[in-house]
């Protein structure tokens, strides 16, 4: 998993087409609307207005997941944060969402309901989470 981003979008929130339009933009670099728009349509069975692509790609930009640049006469779009930043950014969240519980028996449940893989990777991660700290000043 990637570090955790030094950029945060303002609005971490997605919907399931921005979230769509994100990895397209990933996947394609610096893409212009016109070439995002291209493979979004590749499924025929897809109804999709250049305008709501559009407004899409302005949403994405006020939360703070993209940045538009120019790029001879075209717009183009890149990602703010990168497809690994953004999965840690949302374990990131899942965790302390989970942490947030404040019921130690809850979490201690969850946890002995935990497979042995898993219980290692727990305590990988507090091992390193030791260290850390531990090299802090």
């Amino acid at each position: 998993m990637a570090a955790f981003p030094f950029h945060r979008p303002h609005k971490l929130s997605l919907g399931h087409l921005e979230r769509e339009v994100l990895e397209w933009i990933w996947r394609l670099g610096t893409p212009t609307v016109k070439e995002i728009y291209e493979q979004l349509l590749a499924d025929p069975e897809r109804e999709l207005a250049y305008s709501s692509l559009t407004t899409v790609l302005r949403r994405l930009e006020k939360k703070g997941w993209l940045a538009v640049d120019k790029r001879g006469r075209s717009l183009v779009w890149r990602a703010l944060i990168s497809a690994q930043e953004t999965q840690a950014l949302e374990a990131y969240q899942q965790l302390h969402r989970f942490l947030a519980v404040g019921n130690e028996a809850a979490v201690a449940a969850f946890a002995s309901e935990m497979d042995a893989a898993s219980v290692e990777k727990l305590a990988a991660i507090a091992q390193q989470l030791q260290a850390l700290r531990e090299a802090q000043p």
